[in-house]
């Protein structure tokens, strides 16, 4: 594929460069370009970033941050059996416990939320840093509602970090997340409520809050352009939120089917 000329591969994160070395040099650089694609198109083009993850990965399929960018790169374009391989590759060959949320919501993309739930309950989980059980939280809740479990999913994500007034990165996802919960149960009062507390926390317009907000008080949105008066909600994309995010809302991984096999997660 195609890589363009101001791509260097020295944009590459260093522990991602220094796993490189292993390599010869022209191989790594060419790695490294690959892994740079990869991480300037997973948001806006997916299909794209797992193309070139593809190419990466035939050229270093022993590295493993190629094989973690494989699996996010499937992840992103909803191949979720072929993310979950990719991410158990790359726990094999790290020992670390970072991508446990995402293998978790893996399972969830393949139909098996009971799967996410006992690795949510996993020893694994109390190895993961703070931020890395937010998210675990995350995938539990999700898994509750895909199981209709609409009230164990508003418990699972009652937390000391959602009752937190500080600021974190996950902030906004888990205040989304938890009023999107409490609107599903026909809590619309709380619901508006930490609709609210989310855009408060959503600094970088990580999620739709406001748009949610906005819908909840009976605000339509009106395109100056054409003067349809078509209401922008109608016109979001299904998966309007990247990875780390990707995600159909932020109380659910952004997942789906696609045909994936039935092998059982890493413990």
């Amino acid at each position: 594929m195609p890589i363009p000329q101001d791509v260097t591969g020295e944009e590459i994160d260093k522990d991602v460069r220094q796993e490189l070395q292993s390599l010869p040099k022209t191989l790594a650089e060419d790695v490294a370009k690959n892994l740079v694609m990869v991480a300037r198109l997973i948001d806006e083009d997916p299909e794209g970033a797992y193309g070139y993850s593809r190419v990466a990965l035939r050229l270093a399929s022993r590295v493993a941050a190629v094989r973690e960018a494989a699996g996010f790169a499937a992840y992103a374009s909803q191949k979720y059996s072929e993310a979950l391989a990719e991410f158990r590759a790359a726990r094999r060959m790290t020992g670390t416990v970072d991508l446990w949320p995402v293998m978790a919501d893996c399972e969830r993309g393949l139909g098996r939320p009971e799967k996410a739930l006992d690795m949510a309950g996993a020893p694994e989980v109390h190895k993961l840093d703070k931020a890395g059980q937010v998210e675990m939280r995350l995938v539990a809740a999700g898994a509750r509602r895909d199981m209709g479990q609409l009230d164990a999913a508003i418990v699972t994500l009652q937390s000391p970090e959602l009752a937190s007034n500080s600021v974190q990165p996950w902030t906004a996802r888990l205040r989304y997340a938890y009023a999107d919960a409490l609107l599903a149960v026909g809590r619309e009062d709380e619901a508006r409520e930490w609709f609210a507390k989310a855009v408060e926390a959503d600094r970088d317009g990580s999620t739709d809050a406001s748009d949610r907000l906005a819908e909840l008080d009976g605000v339509e949105f009106t395109d100056a352009l054409d003067g349809s008066g078509v209401d922008d909600a109608d016109s979001r994309p299904p998966h309007a939120e990247a990875a780390g995010a990707v995600e159909r809302d932020n109380s659910h991984g952004s997942h789906g089917d696609d045909g994936g096999n039935d092998e059982d997660a890493d413990d």
